[in-house]
């Protein structure tokens, strides 16, 4: 049986999609509108720690494709940083878990003011999935004043990028 499929993928190709192709003129226009907020709200380009609060690692993997040669984090004038104390913005995934909710709390301390929290992916806005279960502290809106939600199971890389050019906007007066 295992033979078969793995047979018919080497005769076929795999069975997935082509990624969606990119207007290099919007993409353009995105990245200059992120980079003048980020330069009239912070005078420099955003960081971005992202914090898993217990997630099944679907947004992480979307979160990343941003790092990705498609879509280049760093053109749009955002970078992400592996520590807290260097950040701006905490982008949390997944239900904060019961094991995971002092470092959350941590890390939101640890991040100097200005700051923004953005809860990415249904379960980090309402539990998702894991809503109910025992092991779950609760929504990351819960224990942290959230600045911006990014809904999707998981939200796609450009669905982030629209998010915190909006977050960026709507805070750069």
């Amino acid at each position: 049986m295992v033979w078969r499929r793995v047979v018919s993928t080497l005769r076929h190709g795999p069975a997935s999609l082509p990624a969606e192709p990119l207007d290099e003129a919007a993409t353009r226009a995105l990245a200059e509108r992120l980079e003048a907020a980020a330069q009239r709200r912070l005078g420099r380009s955003l960081a971005i720690r992202q914090v898993d609060g217990g997630s099944c690692n679907g947004c992480e993997l979307e979160i990343q494709m941003l790092n990705s040669i498609v879509y280049d984090l760093e053109r749009f004038g955002l970078r992400f940083v592996a520590s807290p104390r260097h950040a701006d913005v905490l982008l949390v995934t997944g239900p904060v878990t019961r094991n995971m909710h002092e470092a959350v709390l941590r890390t939101y301390d640890a991040t100097p003011d200005p700051k923004w929290v953005v809860a990415v992916g249904d379960c980090a806005i309402d539990g998702g999935v894991f809503k109910g279960s025992y092991a779950i502290s609760g929504a990351v809106g819960t224990m942290l004043p959230v600045d911006l939600v990014v809904r999707g199971c998981p939200p796609s890389p450009a669905q982030l990028l629209n998010g915190l050019r909006a977050l960026l906007e709507a805070n750069a007066g």
